[in-house]
C-alpha cells in the first residue's frame, strides 16, 4: 500500500516549474518528521538538477501557513545579507522554490502541505561528529546564523511548536504525568522522579533571566544538531543551516546548549551502560571556541555567561521530556523496545550530572574565549 505522501506525488510535481523535466522523485534523507523526496529532473542540455520536496507532517506543525512564513521571512533576509556580503546565496541558505501561482507552499488534493527546495550540492549531511573539527565547523555555522540574524525582529516569527524550549512548561507536564501515574511506572524510576526535583529550581533559570532583560529574545534555529548543517565536501566548513521549521523566538543559549547536548558525548542516546556515557569537555571547548567565532561579537555577555546553563538546561529538560513520555505510555518519543524512554532519560541525566561535576571548567572555557 502507497503512503499518504506518496499518493499525490504526481499532484505536488505538476504544481512546480522545475529548471527541467521531471525524470523521477524518491525517499529521501533519515528525517523522523517531515516525509522528503529527493527530484531528479533533466535540463534541455542534458544536466541533472536536483530538488529537496518535503510533505509538511501535519502532526507535528499544525498551521503550515505560519510556518512557512517564518522560512520565507528568514531565507530571504538571509539572502539578501549575503548577497550584499559577496557571498553565494544559492549555497549559503535555503532557497524556496514557488509554485507555479507564485506560493510558498503547495496543498494537495488531500490537504498534504509541501515545499520544495533547490537541492545544495557538493554537500554533506552528517549524522554525528566524525572529527572534532567537523564539530568545531558545525559550531562556526550555528554561531554564524546567530550573528547573521541578530538584527531580525524575533517577535515577528510565529512559535510553530508551542513552548518547546519552555522547562518550566516541560516540568509541569512531567509533575502531571507523575501524579496520573496512569501506567504505575513511577515505581520503576524513583531515583530519576528524585533527580527531577531536585533539579526543579534549575528549570526556570534561564526563563527568569529572559523576564528579567538579562537575556535577550532572539531568532533561534532550536534544532542544533550537526544534521542540520550542510558541510561543503571541499572545504569541510558548515557553509548552509537547514530545518528550519523550527525557527522561532528564543534563547540563543540554547541553541548552543542543545548543540553540547547532541555533540559532546560519545554514547548512544539510549546506551544502558551509564559508565559509556561521559560529558566531553574538550568537545565543549572546542564547540564553545567555534559558536563565539561564529557569533563574532554578536552575544552579550550575560549570554556568553549562561551559556553552561544552556547545556545543562538543555540535556536536563530532554531528560524530562524522556522521562515524562515513559510515564505516559511512551506516547510521543517512537520506542524499539521496553524501557528504552527511561534509559533515554538515565543517559541525559547523567551527562548533567557530569556537567555539574565539572562546572567551574566549563565557565572558565567560556571565560577563554569571550
Amino acid at each position: 500500500m502507497a503512503n499518504p505522501a506518496e499518493n499525490t506525488l504526481s499532484e505536488v510535481l505538476a504544481a512546480y516549474a522545475f529548471a527541467g523535466e521531471v525524470v523521477g522523485a524518491a525517499r529521501f534523507g533519515q528525517g523522523h518528521i517531515n516525509d522528503t523526496f529527493c527530484v531528479y529532473t533533466q535540463t534541455a542540455e542534458g544536466d541533472c538538477v536536483r530538488y529537496i520536496l518535503q510533505r509538511m507532517s501535519a502532526a507535528a506543525f499544525k498551521h503550515p501557513d505560519q510556518l512557512m512564513q517564518n522560512i520565507v521571512g528568514v531565507t530571504d533576509y538571509l539572502r539578501d545579507l549575503i548577497e550584499k556580503n559577496g557571498g553565494d546565496a544559492a549555497r549559503e541558505t535555503m532557497t524556496v522554490l514557488r509554485t507555479k501561482n507564485g506560493a510558498a507552499y503547495f496543498t494537495d488534493s488531500e490537504g498534504g502541505a509541501w515545499r520544495v527546495y533547490p537541492f545544495v550540492e557538493n554537500t554533506l549531511c552528517l549524522q554525528k561528529a566524525e572529527t572534532p573539527e567537523l564539530f568545531y565547523a558545525s559550531a562556526k555555522a550555528f554561531g554564524n546564523f546567530q550573528r547573521m540574524l541578530k538584527d531580525y525582529p524575533a517577535d515577528t516569527l510565529f512559535e510553530t511548536i508551542e513552548k518547546f524550549h519552555d522547562t518550566e512548561n516541560r516540568l509541569a507536564n512531567f509533575e502531571k504525568a507523575l501524579a496520573a501515574d496512569k501506567l504505575g511506572r513511577a515505581k520503576d524510576c524513583a531515583p530519576e522522579i528524585a533527580f527531577v526535583k531536585a533539579h526543579a529550581a534549575d528549570c526556570s533559570v534561564a526563563l527568569e533571566a529572559l523576564r528579567a532583560g538579562r537575556l535577550p529574545l532572539r531568532v533561534t534555529h532550536n534544532d542544533t544538531k550537526l544534521n542540520n548543517i550542510l558541510i561543503d565536501k571541499d572545504t569541510g566548513e558548515g557553509i548552509c543551516v537547514i530545518d528550519l521549521d523550527t525557527v522561532m523566538p528564543g534563547l540563543s543559549i540554547n541553541d548552543f546548549g542543545d548543540s553540547i547536548r547532541f555533540g559532546a558525548n560519545h554514547s548512544a542516546e539510549d546506551e544502558r551502560d551509564l559508565s559509556k556515557v561521559n560529558f566531553d569537555l574538550p568537545l565543549f571547548d572546542i564547540y564553545t571556541k567555534g559558536f563565539l567565532e561564529g557569533a563574532a561579537g554578536t552575544l552579550t555577555d550575560a549570554e556568553k555567561e549562561y551559556l553552561p546553563w544552556g547545556a545543562k538546561l538543555m540535556t536536563l529538560e530532554c531528560g524530562i521530556r524522556f522521562l515524562t513520555d515513559y510515564l505516559e505510555g511512551d506516547t510521543y518519543f517512537k520506542i524499539h523496545r521496553d524501557g528504552q524512554n527511561l534509559d533515554r532519560c538515565r543517559t541525559q541525566f547523567k551527562l548533567v550530572r557530569d556537567m555539574e561535576a565539572r562546572w567551574d571548567e566549563m565557565a572558565a572555557v567560556v571565560k577563554k574565549y569571550s
